[in-house]
């Protein structure tokens, strides 16, 4: 049971407290549930997104404080929290104007604590709005305070958490002065933390102005000039380029096709020594012809209508490693990266080798 000895006052607001709870209830749903809502429309991922009600025991304490300062439990901004926890610094000002869309701001009592500076300051670096639910948004008539209360969004990163719930802990809760030495240490972690954080939205940033270079040297054509990863490959799939050969491969038995994930040649392209989108593409270039060889012998004398759109760039590495002595080796090493390794793999691998000896493309130097 609490202790605090409230007076009358504060006991009416208590009584307005306990009147409220089926609203705070309701802010406490819909608030968290429309900013999710708003991040999946706007592609924005966030850590979390949590909320609390004030306790009456948390409650009584803060009037037993400082009751006489409210003159109506309205008054207290604070009695339902929203906590949004995002990856990256600059994603809380994302969260931010997200807010500002969605909810009127008392700007006179919202606070800006990243404007801190004391060295111990990083896990109280968040932004604080005060907001309420306009009526345009969302209202009830059987809770006509619904758009009066109003409720409190802390918005920090992961990191900026975990450091204000570690220095709560070990700080506020054990009612004991902190040894100077230990104050230390953990300003020094703070500082570590906030060069952390730094970094992560760095690099982040720096990560989408590579994306959006090799972006734009693909459209340009530019394809010698960009190295072979994940997020080159992405790019050189949007521009088709194994679309032209499929259609061509497609037309021996008019047969349609069908659209499949690509990306697990992308361990193969290297494994078979490309190391530039320019390689891939001279790759097209050079050997489309004999994959189209490969293809007319594989499917001319069946009835097959549907083709993944994974047979031109395999014929495509068949093509090459046959050229280039890669042999039944070569082609099981193929087999073991597209599909797993399996014993049939060497049968396979055997198989077209065979079937490869008398075409024109291996006869010509």
């Amino acid at each position: 049971m609490p202790n605090n000895v409230l007076d009358i006052h504060s006991q009416e607001l208590m009584d307005q407290y306990r009147s409220l709870q089926p609203v705070y209830a309701r802010i406490a749903e819909s608030v968290p549930r429309r900013l999710k809502e708003f991040f999946s429309e706007s592609g924005l991922v966030v850590a979390a997104v949590e909320q609390r009600i004030k306790t009456a025991e948390s409650l009584e304490g803060k009037l037993s404080r400082k009751g006489s300062k409210y003159g109506s439990i309205l008054d207290i901004t604070d009695i339902v929290g929203i906590r949004v926890i995002t990856f990256y610094i600059n994603d809380v000002d994302k969260v931010a104007s997200a807010l500002e869309r969605l909810f009127d701001i008392d700007w006179a009592n919202s606070i800006d604590k990243r404007k801190a500076h004391e060295t111990d300051s990083f896990g109280y670096l968040s932004l604080h709005y005060i907001c309420r639910i306009p009526e345009s948004l969302y209202s009830d008539a059987s809770m006509p305070e619904l758009n009066n209360i109003r409720f409190e969004v802390q918005m920090r990163t992961v990191l900026q958490h975990a450091w204000a719930n570690m220095n709560h802990d070990t700080g506020y809760k054990s009612g004991v002065e902190i040894p100077k030495v230990y104050l230390r240490n953990m300003s020094r972690l703070a500082g570590m933390l906030e060069l952390v954080d730094d970094e992560f939205s760095r690099i982040r940033r720096e990560l989408s102005d590579y994306r959006r270079r090799v972006q734009g040297l693909v459209a340009s054509g530019n394809l010698s000039e960009v190295d072979l990863d994940g997020d080159s490959f992405r790019s050189y799939l949007a521009i088709r380029p194994f679309d032209t050969l499929n259609r061509r491969i497609a037309s021996v038995n008019q047969a349609e096709i069908q659209e499949v994930d690509l990306s697990a040649f992308l361990p193969l392209f290297k494994a078979m020594g490309f190391r530039t989108l320019g390689d891939i593409s001279k790759l097209v270039s050079d050997y489309s012809d004999a994959a189209y060889q490969i293809a007319c012998f594989q499917i001319g004398l069946t009835d097959l209508d549907i083709l993944a759109s994974s047979i031109a760039p395999q014929n495509l590495c068949t093509a090459y490693i046959l050229k280039n002595g890669g042999g039944r080796n070569g082609l099981k090493l193929m087999f073991d990266s597209l599909n797993g390794e399996s014993a049939g793999n060497e049968a396979m691998a055997d198989f077209l080798l065979e079937q490869a000896r008398d075409m024109p493309f291996m006869n010509q130097k």
